[in-house]
């Protein structure tokens, strides 16, 4: 039989040592959002408190009771996207090399909302969610290609418009690299519509990435098939990147190319890593495949020893003239799925959001990059399609909060 007061007291002691356990615990910890949460629950217990004065006297013990409970079994850690990881939040973000098809399918098709969000809690693992980093795309040497790749306009085989071209002087590179510099991108990639570089050619793009090092920009090439001998000269003229898409599933893989073998691709990826230079590597959605197909390529993606440091993820561009000329459009949905299951997959890769931007729109854009996009091509022309002007990508990031920023690869 307690008097009202001492009752009173004894419930603000134990606030009071819970206060003080918490304070010794938040000494041991960074501070971060959330902590006015405890200040809340003084605020309710109090008020719980000054409620139960009122209640007849079993009553208001099982009150004081309750709010000494409550107050002692309350869980101080506010659930946060930064909030300190778990073991469960551990494991979602480890590394794998492990993955299989079916478990790739599963991830695509969960409801959106949960594949984003498990997407965007990676992301925030490793990246500043509101940067992105900048990349130009200039076509070195424009069409002729002999291959056969139903989606591009560079092939000799379609009359899609494409003139063949030879390859460009340093001059004419170097002015297109400084303004690309000056708006803003931080690499300059380089791209040559030939099946495999003989090596006069390697020489003469050796000499283009040498030049463009000497600004200050990041480089990467797409040439085709490369030997080991040739990408050793890459690296040794300062080449940081080489892009070589798997572009699809190695069971699809036959119905948009014949002319080079998905082992031919394999092999590049490996004679580019073995010769120390960073691998861009990624593919293309919307050319008739299925959500299978999809995983197939991702599988492939992070199943290689290494994960590729760049995974550009493109929406097809339909070109007229092409086999895949009227293949039917997607949505913006399926390409942000892709973009999602890539970053959960390979957590540490700058995810690009690559050709097809201009068809996503500025909402899917957006939620392409919360779903971990924070890599584009920036400038008005890609090898051949058109892509979202300057302005209109800065006029997004500001309404985003997105920042450029620069890789951490280099």
């Amino acid at each position: 039989h307690l008097s009202i007061r001492r009752q009173r007291q004894m419930c603000i002691r134990d606030r009071g040592a819970h206060s003080e356990a918490l304070a010794a615990g938040a000494a041991q910890r960074p501070q971060r959002e959330g902590t006015n949460a405890l200040n809340w629950l003084n605020i309710t217990q109090l008020f719980r408190l000054q409620a139960a004065i009122k209640l007849d006297l079993p009553s208001r013990r099982k009150a004081i009771r309750d709010c000494i409970h409550r107050f002692s079994s309350f869980n101080y850690e506010v659930p946060m996207l930064n909030a300190q990881r778990t073991p469960a939040a551990t494991s979602l973000l480890t590394e794998r090399h492990d993955w299989s098809v079916s478990e790739v399918e599963a991830l695509l098709n969960q409801p959106l909302n949960d594949l984003l969000f498990r997407a965007h809690q990676v992301h925030r693992e490793h990246f500043d969610p509101n940067t992105v980093q900048l990349s130009t795309l200039l076509n070195i040497k424009s069409g002729g290609c002999p291959e056969d790749c139903a989606y591009c306009p560079q092939s000799a085989r379609y009359n899609t418009g494409v003139e063949s071209e030879a390859l460009l002087d340093v001059d004419t590179v170097l002015n297109a690299a400084r303004q690309a510099k000056a708006a803003g991108a931080s690499r300059f990639c380089m791209g040559a519509a030939w099946r495999a570089p003989k090596d006069r050619d390697i020489v003469k793009v050796a000499e283009l990435i040498e030049a463009v090092k000497g600004l200050g920009l990041e480089t990467c090439v797409t040439l085709g098939m490369l030997k080991p001998q040739q990408a050793t000269r890459l690296k040794h003229a300062g080449l940081d990147y080489y892009n070589h898409n798997l572009d699809t599933s190695p069971e699809f893989y036959g119905e948009v190319i014949t002319t080079r073998t998905y082992q031919d691709r394999l092999n590049t990826l490996d004679a580019v890593r073995d010769a120390g230079i960073s691998v861009c590597c990624g593919g293309i959605v919307g050319m008739g495949e299925g959500i299978s197909d999809r995983a197939g390529l991702l599988c492939t993606l992070a199943n290689l020893p290494v994960h590729p440091e760049s995974v550009p993820i493109n929406q097809l561009v339909r070109v007229e003239g092409t086999p895949l000329a009227d293949e039917a459009p997607i949505d913006c949905f399926e390409v942000v799925r892709v973009i999602a299951a890539a970053r959960v997959m390979m957590p540490k890769a700058y995810v690009r959001l690559s050709a097809g931007r201009k068809e996503l729109g500025d909402a899917g854009q957006a939620l392409a990059y919360f779903a971990g996009a924070n890599s584009i091509f920036y400038g008005e022309q890609l090898l051949t399609t058109a892509n979202p002007l300057v302005d209109e990508d800065r006029a997004l990031f500001g309404k985003l909060g997105i920042t450029a920023g620069t890789s951490h690869t280099h």
